[in-house]
């Protein structure tokens, strides 16, 4: 028998035909996993009545929906590679992405549709279906089609080896790349993360991440179906409705990254009854060790990290919940049946994976593990970068301690060179996330004739009257970082530009800072 995404879920649905499956905030519809077994395929006859065969694409361009989670089984069960696309982007962007997977369908929703309005004549091959009411022309109706389709399951023939989705990976750096992973890597990686998670029949997730992004779609949504757990999908991020949500549906589990955990601490706590709340899972972006010990004080759950990237699925490590605070700071130890490695950087090429640095010392961090991505779709040569000698190079840098636990220090593009000595940007982010008046940070580098770069911070204020000076008087009297690491200039900021996992948009804050030294500058 196959392992692929469409046997888990019928497997759940076969062992738990009357429980709670899937509960749609924006809508208010809930589903037990038989109701929703006959809307995936509904989904699934009606895409191959539009010609949908095994190995088309088929996107969607939405928030968080059942629609989505639908369109992913659906998908799975009649072996078309799911392509879900990030909604922050912009028409361009969406429209690059179409162009490179070139799907069959695309399933999008009103609050998206001036982006599909303006590209969709571009794409007289796809059809594109609207899933709310009053449709555009130029589109179809999803709850028509799927009205019109029957719930006979086809049982058409999918591999374990077949392509399951493209997901394109955040773009901080240039194009987004269609990362191909197959139904095996992904039902791989939804075991890992129900071990590390200790994931429950009778618990309840809150999907309130981006559905759209590996993280939460993999490392929290697949793994609930998986063990027959239940979903509350809330449409998009918002601290009280969240808060609110707890109360409600008892949720006990729930993925966010920091700056979504950082956003509930600054809500009014004992307003809500969070006692059903059992454990929170955080990754995309490290978490600073101040933060970790504020969700311990004011939530009292218990905290998993994931470490990864979209091209491992995501999750190559976990920082389980015992050593959240003894290890403060590290992204945990490798995952189930993964194996890492820090080598040394190179500018000539990838890393030789048998360069292995020492105990403690710092190198590019690359990963071998069964679910590592097939490639990247319309590749190039980024592939053979990417996958050298048979391990996925992360472009991360970090370093193991003598017990095997990973630290990621940053990006390779992202460390600062001054004076000639490195400095990487997450310990001076650390240690300004610690300042009662800092509610975020971000740290690059900025050009300087003498040193060839100086550290500079932007910072998001909790409190309106903190000052440059002040900053930099508390940088001064820490004993935690070395003087050449200070950062010499401050910008305030309203937010930090950030991608849909979490991730700060370093390139973006590197262009702001430019255009602030520029002479023409009127800033």
């Amino acid at each position: 028998m196959s392992t692929t995404i469409g046997k888990i879920f019928d497997l759940t649905v076969k062992k738990f035909p009357n429980k709670p499956a899937i509960y749609d905030v924006r809508k208010n519809v809930r589903y037990t996993y038989q109701e929703w077994s006959e809307q995936v395929n509904r989904l699934a006859n009606a895409l191959l009545k539009e010609g949908v065969k095994k190995g088309d694409r088929v996107s969607t361009f939405m928030f968080n929906t059942e629609e989505l989670g639908t369109a992913l089984f659906a998908c799975s069960k009649i072996g078309a590679v799911f392509n879900p696309i990030n909604f922050r982007l912009t028409q361009e962007e969406v429209a690059y992405i179409l162009s490179d997977a070139t799907p069959k369908v695309v399933i999008f929703e009103r609050a998206l549709e001036p982006v599909i309005e303006a590209i969709a004549g571009r794409f007289d091959k796809t059809a594109f279906w609207f899933i709310d009411e009053n449709k555009p022309d130029y589109a179809a109706s999803y709850q028509e089609k799927l009205t019109e389709a029957s719930t006979e399951d086809k049982k058409i023939e999918v591999k374990e080896s077949d392509i399951y989705a493209f997901i394109y990976t955040s773009g901080t750096t240039g194009r987004p790349k269609g990362v191909m992973h197959t139904h095996r890597n992904m039902v791989d990686q939804s075991v890992l993360c129900i071990a590390a998670e200790k994931l429950e029949v009778n618990d309840i997730g809150l999907v309130t991440a981006p559905m759209f992004h590996c993280a939460e779609l993999h490392c929290a949504f697949i793994p609930r179906v998986h063990v027959g757990a239940s979903n509350v999908i809330l449409h998009q991020f918002n601290p009280k409705a969240i808060l609110q949500l707890f109360e409600q549906e008892k949720i006990t589990k729930l993925f966010a990254a920091p700056t979504m955990w950082n956003m509930l601490l600054q809500e009014d706590l004992t307003q809500y009854n969070l006692f059903s709340l059992k454990l929170g899972l955080y990754g995309a972006a490290p978490m600073a060790p101040s933060l970790v010990n504020k969700l311990h004080d004011r939530l009292g759950i218990s905290l998993i990290q994931a470490y990864g990237m979209t091209e491992m699925g995501p999750a190559i490590t976990f920082l389980s919940e015992n050593d959240q605070l003894r290890k403060a700071g590290s992204a945990g130890q490798a995952a189930l049946s993964h194996d890492i490695r820090i080598v040394r950087t190179r500018e000539d090429g990838p890393s030789d994976p048998d360069d292995r640095v020492q105990v403690g010392e710092t190198g590019e961090i690359i990963v071998q593990g069964p679910c590592m991505m097939l490639g990247y779709f319309n590749p190039d040569d980024a592939t053979e970068k990417a996958m050298y000698k048979g391990w996925y190079h992360s472009g991360d840098i970090g370093y193991m301690d003598e017990e095997g636990y990973l630290y990621v220090n940053d990006r390779v593009d992202d460390m600062i060179i001054s004076g000639g000595e490195n400095i990487y940007p997450r310990e001076v982010e650390d240690l300004l996330h610690a300042h009662p008046s800092v509610l975020d940070v971000a740290v690059v580098g900025q050009p300087d004739d003498r040193w060839g770069e100086t550290v500079t911070a932007f910072i998001v204020k909790k409190n309106p009257v903190i000052t440059e000076q002040e900053l930099d008087e508390y940088c001064k009297n820490s004993d935690q970082l070395a003087n050449y690491k200070r950062p010499r200039k401050y910008v305030f900021c309203e937010s930090l530009p950030r991608n849909a996992s979490g991730k700060i948009q370093k390139f973006v804050l590197r262009k702001q800072l430019e255009e602030l030294l520029s002479p023409d500058s009127s800033k």
